[in-house]
């Protein structure tokens, strides 16, 4: 079956020609790629510093663990999984055929103490992946890198960036030094509405604090099931601080936050919502449907036994068939290969999920589109 240049087998075997995929991961090879786009003051002080001998990669993709790539993507020489863009337009581009592929670079330079450091590393950050690998395949579009805790100098970021449309969305960790609801944040909600930009949160944390609720966790298998909580928590506080019914137009990506959850959430949000509804006066929807609106989430990984199963069960639970976005999530291990969406899935849906979800997320994805057509 074929439709919006999605191909879709009629058995199991599905295609993606046509897919959105919507997690991406370019990884910065080192801090000598960025030396280029840093002014001379910053350059000297990563000579000064011996910042030159870090590759900052965040905690919880650490670069020598089996979990942050798949064995199959590893490349040669031990160079660092996702630094490659011939590697990945081998691996995902070329063999899956995406329409787009939104690139998502998990970076120290987000989560970096120092402010004024933090941005200037975004800024070279962002311009790499402008120079390395958008202007290198016309099938890439990505995420702008931003320091987060503090909105000034994100907001400032994200302008620098709102010209070119390849840039789709704005980058944020799930989890950090507050909940991403509160009031100091909105400039970047402002501006991400205004320019038509997505805000992607991924899994993931700045480990200032622990990462779960009640401490500090011994095991790695703690710390990725509880990255669920943190999504539900991040969830909560943008509702109930009121970000939608103050940028109503707003599109959050749930980037590898899992599923299953979701269902239990929401039932929950909404049976407390009722309750206690005159403490927060401004949430004048049920969350679901707050939800059902403004949030999508990457269907990798999908923490269920039967992902297509669940995918339907979830749709029908929810009662909308627009929530999901499909990823490969390259190079990180989670990837399900060539059973990532199951044939089980009925054909509309699945195009709904391949593609047309995220159309109708990303709206920057056809103006790109429009202005390339018309540039020489």
């Amino acid at each position: 079956m074929e439709g919006n240049g999605l191909v879709a087998g009629l058995d199991e075997a599905r295609t993606y020609a046509g897919a959105i995929d919507c997690d991406l991961h370019p990884a910065v090879p080192g801090m000598g790629v960025l030396l280029p786009y840093l002014d001379d003051y910053w350059r000297e002080m990563v000579s000064v510093r011996a910042l030159d001998r870090l590759n900052l990669s965040l905690t919880s993709y650490p670069q020598n663990s089996p979990l942050s790539c798949r064995p199959d993507w590893l490349l040669p020489g031990g160079a660092k999984a996702g630094s490659s863009l011939e590697a990945m337009q081998d691996h995902v581009l070329d063999r899956f055929r995406p329409r787009y592929g939104i690139l998502n670079c998990l970076y120290g330079a987000q989560v970096l103490h120092s402010e004024d450091m933090a941005a200037a590393f975004c800024r070279a950050t962002n311009d790499w992946i402008r120079d390395h690998w958008l202007n290198r395949d016309p099938r890439l579009r990505a995420s702008i890198v931003i320091p987060s805790h503090n909105a000034e100098l994100a907001v400032a970021e994200i302008d620098r960036r709102a010209d070119d449309f390849r840039f789709v969305q704005v980058l944020m960790l799930v989890s950090g030094e507050t909940t991403l609801g509160r009031r100091h944040l909105w400039p970047i909600y402002e501006r991400a509405e205004r320019l038509g930009l997505t805000i992607g949160i991924h899994a993931g944390s700045a480990y200032r604090y622990a990462p779960t609720a009640v401490g500090w966790p011994s095991y790695y298998v703690e710390d990725y099931v509880a990255q669920s909580a943190a999504f539900e928590s991040q969830l909560q506080s943008l509702i109930s601080e009121g970000v939608f019914a103050k940028f109503p137009r707003l599109k959050i990506v749930a980037i590898e936050s899992g599923l299953t959850w979701l269902s239990g959430f929401i039932w929950r949000a909404d049976k407390t919502w009722k309750g206690v509804r005159a403490e927060v006066p401004w949430v004048t929807r049920t969350p679901s449907e707050i939800i059902r609106n403004n949030v999508r989430f990457t269907v990798q990984p999908v923490d269920a036994a039967d992902d297509g199963e669940a995918i339907m069960r979830l749709a029908d639970h929810i009662k909308s068939d627009e929530l999901f976005l499909f990823s490969t999530d390259y190079p990180h291990w989670h990837f399900d290969g060539e059973a990532v969406l199951s044939g089980r899935l009925p054909d509309a849906l699945f195009r709904k999920i391949a593609s047309e979800n995220a159309l109708a997320t990303y709206s920057r994805l056809a103006t790109a589109d429009q202005i390339m057509e018309v540039v020489p």
